[in-house]
C-alpha cells in the first residue's frame, strides 16, 4: 500500500483536495475498475491461446486501487514520473 493511499483511509476529507474525487466517489471508482478489470481479464483469457505457462512475464507492482490513484494524482497535479515514483514506492 503506498503512503498516499494510507493517507486517504486515515483522512477521507482531504481526498477531494488530492484526487479531485470525493472520498465516496473515489470508493465507487475503485469498485467498479476492479469488477471490470476482472472481468475482462476473464474474457482475455478464455481467448487465450498459451505458449507459455501460466504465471510468466512481469508481475504488477501496483494494485487496482493504487494504480487508480497514481493516475488521479499525476492528471490532478501533474507531478513528474520520478516523483510519483518515489510516492508509490516504485523506486
Amino acid at each position: 500500500m503506498s503512503s498516499l493511499s494510507g493517507y486517504i483511509e486515515q483522512n477521507p476529507q482531504e481526498t477531494q483536495r488530492l484526487v479531485g474525487l470525493k472520498s465516496e466517489q473515489l470508493e465507487q471508482l475503485i469498485n467498479l475498475a476492479s469488477v471490470l478489470h476482472s472481468k475482462k481479464q476473464a474474457e482475455a483469457e478464455a481467448r487465450k491461446i498459451r505458449i507459455i505457462n501460466k504465471g510468466g512475464g512481469r508481475k504488477v507492482k501496483l494494485s487496482i486501487e493504487e494504480q487508480i490513484l497514481l493516475t488521479l494524482v499525476y492528471l490532478r497535479h501533474l507531478t513528474t514520473f520520478q516523483l510519483l515514483g518515489i510516492q508509490f514506492c516504485m523506486m
